[in-house]
């Protein structure tokens, strides 16, 4: 079946696991498609954490930023997440949000045309107040604008609230 979900929400509002207990739903075996560089010991820390909540029955791929380049066709795949792989498109292009969204959308629709099911993990940073900081203020606009072409495209939208998933579309 062919179908893209988003699921959104705060750091640690039990996006993942809502993301994984979902795929599971629909598969015995998912992929898990993590889309982070590990940039220092504490994170990585985190990455090994999630994988070891996985089971065996997990396919765990690593791709930062080019997830079109692996067949997905009559898979269920977690991409976990959007936000660190648009980080990686950001920074890649020297922090120009047009050319990061443009290569993120157009990256995006290479990957959702396989006939694939497709369960994107995401956060909503643009939630918090507005920093001083404008580095910042740029990537929060880059990822509300991903977030809302994503969600465009969703048949399922859900957002995370502590640990509750609240249906959106």
């Amino acid at each position: 079946m062919k179908k893209v979900i988003l699921i959104t929400g705060g750091q640690r509002s039990g996006k993942s696991s809502f993301a994984e207990q979902k795929a599971l739903s629909f598969s015995s075996r998912p992929v898990y498609l993590a889309t982070a560089r590990v940039w220092d010991d504490e994170f990585r820390q985190r990455v090994e954490c999630h994988q070891k909540n996985r089971g065996p029955e997990w396919t765990n791929i690593e791709e930062d930023k080019e997830l079109s380049c692996h067949e997905f066709s009559g898979r269920v795949v977690v991409v976990d997440c959007v936000t660190l792989w648009c980080t990686n498109f950001f920074f890649d292009l020297n922090s120009d949000v047009q050319a990061a969204l443009s290569a993120v959308k157009l990256e995006f629709d290479k990957l959702v045309a396989q006939e694939a099911t497709f369960i994107f993990v995401t956060n909503e940073i643009g939630l918090g107040g507005v920093s001083d900081n404008q580095l910042q203020r740029r990537f929060t606009d880059l990822q509300g604008w991903v977030n809302q072409y994503i969600a465009s495209r969703a048949e399922d939208v859900y957002l995370m609230v502590s640990g509750i998933s609240v249906k959106i579309k």
